[in-house]
């Protein structure tokens, strides 16, 4: 049973004797998280015969439930409209293509502009689900990283997919244009990230809580000064992409971050009039959809910014 909109009550099917009250209702009702059923029977949102109880009651089956839990609180931030392209939407999740330059969730020095800004405007009650300041986001990507993104629009999808991406079952793919010309056509990237020591902003393998992270690369088309390459992470560490490639020798094009001067094989002026941001783009994402329970995937092409430097790098090379 879906989460009803106002006071519903029903009877508690006899198939579910014996089960813990919390046990029962977090397969019963559908689109909320156990933990928020636990608050809504400690607020006496939810009845079983009229009555409080605890979670740890034992259903007999038959006994009449009444669920009555309040619209989410807003979250505080403000929706904005903001054009953003949409790739799929139903009533659990919704899929988006972020351009580059936006940034996901609102923090310090920013509360407009962000991606969940345009999700509240967009999006209703999604401003109740998860995180208060990242409501309905289950992954994230750099402000200047462009491609596709998923974002749940009620509790049990951000559960779902929330443990997808912990356990790793989520299938990433990007694009990159990498500076330098790699020699290999393939490989893996395996060293532990974290925070850097000397410098807060930025990730390193150099961390003394780095993290274990791993990243498959192949080249699709070796390029003047630089390499297009297909990148595969199984682990969603911070900056993990732009670590591993910098760390090896061969930054992001255009990374100020992590390639500096490096960045730019053609010179920094020619990087800088080529492209505003770094080369890195998420193409795909595929999961299994928490409300049907099927393997979905979703892409999006590559923007025309990447296109055209590429195509410029073919032309220099050729």
């Amino acid at each position: 049973m879906r989460i009803p909109e106002g006071k519903t009550v029903t009877e508690i099917p006899r198939q579910f004797a014996g089960r813990r009250a919390d046990v029962f209702l977090s397969g019963f009702l559908t689109g909320i998280s156990r933990s928020s059923i636990k608050r809504h029977i400690e607020l006496g949102n939810i009845l079983i015969d009229r009555k409080t109880f605890k979670p740890s009651k034992i259903i007999n089956g038959g006994e009449s439930l009444s669920v009555n839990i309040p619209p989410p609180e807003p979250s505080g931030i403000l929706g904005e409209k903001i054009e953003i392209e949409v790739v799929y939407e139903d009533r659990d999740i919704i899929v988006i293509n972020k351009p580059a330059g936006m940034v996901v969730h609102p923090g310090a020095g920013r509360k407009h502009g962000t991606l969940v800004n345009a999700l509240v405007y967009m999006c209703e009650n999604i401003s109740g689900i998860g995180s208060k300041l990242r409501p309905g986001i289950v992954h994230r990507l750099d402000k200047e990283t462009s491609g596709i993104m998923v974002v749940a629009k009620n509790d049990q999808a951000h559960r779902s997919l929330s443990n997808q991406f912990k356990s790793r079952e989520i299938k990433k793919e990007y694009v990159a244009i990498i500076s330098g010309e790699i020699k290999k056509n393939s490989g893996i990237f395996s060293s532990p990230i974290g925070r850097s020591p000397s410098n807060r902003v930025k990730m390193s393998s150099f961390s003394r809580t780095a993290r274990y992270a791993e990243t498959y690369w192949e080249v699709v088309e070796r390029l003047c000064g630089a390499t297009l390459v297909s990148v595969w992470p199984k682990t969603g560490r911070t900056h993990q992409i732009r670590v591993h490639f910098s760390e090896n020798g061969f930054p992001i094009f255009g990374d100020k971050v992590y390639g500096g001067k490096k960045s730019h094989p053609l010179g920094s002026e020619a990087g800088r009039t080529l492209i505003k941001r770094h080369a890195l783009h998420a193409k795909k994402l595929g999961f299994i959809h928490p409300g049907t329970g099927r393997q979905v995937e979703f892409s999006v092409e590559i923007p025309e910014e990447l296109v055209s430097l590429i195509n410029y790098l073919r032309r220099t090379d050729g």
